[in-house]
């Protein structure tokens, strides 16, 4: 009880930040996010027409598993080419990128060879010439004066290996086929040809292997009357400026995980793949002797 006469204490009040208070810890905040942000800046990975198609699925499940072994987010890069995307690669606006042979071995002085898929059990593939099924077109001799269509002028089973070819026989396709055109997607060959829009076309072995299982009834259009000799598949590669091999490492081992993780197995099912190797610039060799042939021709 209070002795008679003394004045009761005064209540205390609740603290209340002030303005000052409150923008200084929203700053705070936000110098701390932005620092995050600069501990683990995104994975920059570039997605060319060598991959299989857009599905969404399959871009989900690829950003996921990046994510997962990395520990980084991950913005994944489409173009509708492959120099867009080739060109972003070795500027370094790119941490890697799943681009073709023939980029990788034009650029080889600039590039990094990350890591190469393993398909049927090895890191090689064809190039096909395919026909409308129901033509008796039996060699590729006989494509002659007819509408070719090919992926991209930078597409190495798309373009450059029809082009060594037929550089080896002293033609350029301009010679060759009365008109050629450029469809910028292996699938999209398949349907030109399919379709009749082109008596013939050069296309990804692996793409219209795939087709076959996936869409049947669209590669049942077509039917491979040349197959190319095997060649290294097409690539994970990165620039060589600015790589580290601790970065390489890294980026090495989550290929190489792939397929011991549920996720990344799940990748590798929807694309039809083994898995990844490391791999070596030799797989690439002959892709290389192709592109010394067409500058031998001039």
């Amino acid at each position: 009880m209070l002795e008679r006469g003394r004045k009761k204490p005064p209540r205390r009040q609740a603290w209340r930040p002030s303005r000052r208070d409150v923008l200084a810890g929203a700053a705070s905040l936000a110098l701390s996010g932005r620092a995050r942000a600069v501990a683990a800046p995104p994975l920059r990975f570039g997605l060319t027409p060598v991959f299989l198609n857009n599905d969404l699925e399959l871009r989900d499940h690829l950003g996921a598993y990046l994510r997962k072994a990395t520990g980084r987010p991950v913005d994944l890069v489409t173009r509708r080419t492959y120099q867009e995307i080739t060109a972003l690669l070795i500027s370094g606006q790119l941490d890697a990128a799943w681009i073709c042979g023939y980029p990788f071995v034009k650029f080889a002085d600039q590039l990094r060879l990350v890591s190469v898929p393993l398909w049927r059990g090895r890191p090689l593939y064809q190039s096909y010439l395919i026909v409308g099924a129901g033509r008796p077109v039996t060699e590729a001799r006989a494509l002659r004066n007819e509408v070719h269509a090919f992926s991209d002028p930078d597409s190495n089973s798309g373009f450059l290996v029809t082009s060594a070819l037929l550089a080896e026989w002293g033609e350029t396709p301009a010679s060759f086929f009365r008109e050629s055109f450029f469809t910028y997607g292996h699938r999209n060959v398949i349907r030109a040809v399919g379709s009749g829009l082109a008596d013939s076309g050069s296309v990804d072995g692996y793409v219209w292997e795939v087709v076959r299982e996936v869409e049947p009834e669209l590669a049942a259009q077509t039917k491979v009357v040349r197959r190319s000799e095997w060649l290294g598949f097409p690539p994970i590669a990165a620039p060589l400026r600015g790589m580290t091999p601790e970065r390489l490492t890294v980026l090495r081992q989550t290929f190489a995980d792939m397929a011991a993780d549920p996720t990344g197995r799940e990748v590798l099912r929807l694309l039809r793949l083994d898995g990844f190797t490391e791999g070596s610039p030799a797989l690439f060799a002959s892709i290389l002797a192709k592109v010394e042939t067409l500058e031998r021709q001039g």
